[in-house]
C-alpha cells in the first residue's frame, strides 16, 4: 500500500473515531476529541511551515511531487504551487491522458474530457477507471477540487480522402 493510501486510511480512521465518539452522545467527550485533533494539525502543520522555511527556495520538486506530502502541504495551505498546477501536476501523474477544459474555483468543479489520442477503447470501464485514477490523484495534489466531471471524448477528426484523377487506361492492342 502507497504512503498516499496510508494516509487516506488514517484520515479515514480519524473521522470513523470522531463519529463513534459523537455517537456515544457524550458532548464533552467529543468536543475535547476534536480540539485534540484541531491541535495536532496545527502543531504538525507548524513543523512542515518550519521545514519549507529552512529548505528555503531549494530543489523542492521531488518533494512536491511526493502524493503524501503534496496532500500534507496542501492540507495545512503551505503548497507553494498554485491550485492549477497542481491539478495539471495531478493529471500529469496518473498517466491517462486527460483534456483539461476547466476548473471552477467558487464550487470545486473541475472539467475534464479523454485525449483524443488517448490508448484506451473509450468503453466505460476505461472511463470509470481514468476517472478513478485521476480523483485519487487530486485528492493528493488538488484537495480543492470537490466534484470531476468528464465530458464524453471528442469525435476524432474525419479522415482525408483524397480524390485524384484515374491514370489512363492503357492502349488495347488489337
Amino acid at each position: 500500500m502507497s504512503a498516499a493510501a496510508d494516509a487516506q486510511r488514517a484520515g479515514r480512521q480519524v473521522e470513523e473515531i470522531l463519529d463513534r465518539l459523537a455517537a456515544t452522545g457524550d458532548r464533552q467527550a467529543c468536543e475535547a476529541a476534536e480540539e485534540l485533533v484541531r491541535v495536532l494539525m496545527e502543531f504538525y502543520g507548524a513543523g512542515l511551515a518550519r521545514i519549507l522555511e529552512r529548505l528555503g527556495e531549494g530543489p523542492l520538486g521531488p518533494l512536491l511531487d511526493d502524493e503524501l506530502v503534496a496532500s500534507l502541504l496542501a492540507l495545512h495551505d503551505l503548497h507553494p504551487e498554485d491550485v492549477r498546477t497542481r491539478i495539471r501536476r495531478a493529471l500529469d501523474s496518473t498517466g491517462d491522458p486527460v483534456e483539461l477544459l476547466g476548473f471552477d474555483e467558487a464550487t470545486g468543479v473541475l472539467r475534464l474530457r479523454p485525449a483524443a489520442a488517448g490508448g484506451g477503447c473509450g468503453c466505460s470501464g476505461t472511463t470509470g477507471s481514468a476517472q478513478r485514477d485521476v480523483e485519487e490523484a487530486l485528492a493528493c495534489f488538488a484537495p480543492e477540487v470537490t466534484r470531476v466531471e468528464l465530458e464524453p471524448a471528442a469525435a476524432p477528426p474525419p479522415a482525408l480522402l483524397q480524390i485524384s484523377t484515374r491514370p489512363p487506361a492503357p492502349a488495347r492492342v488489337p
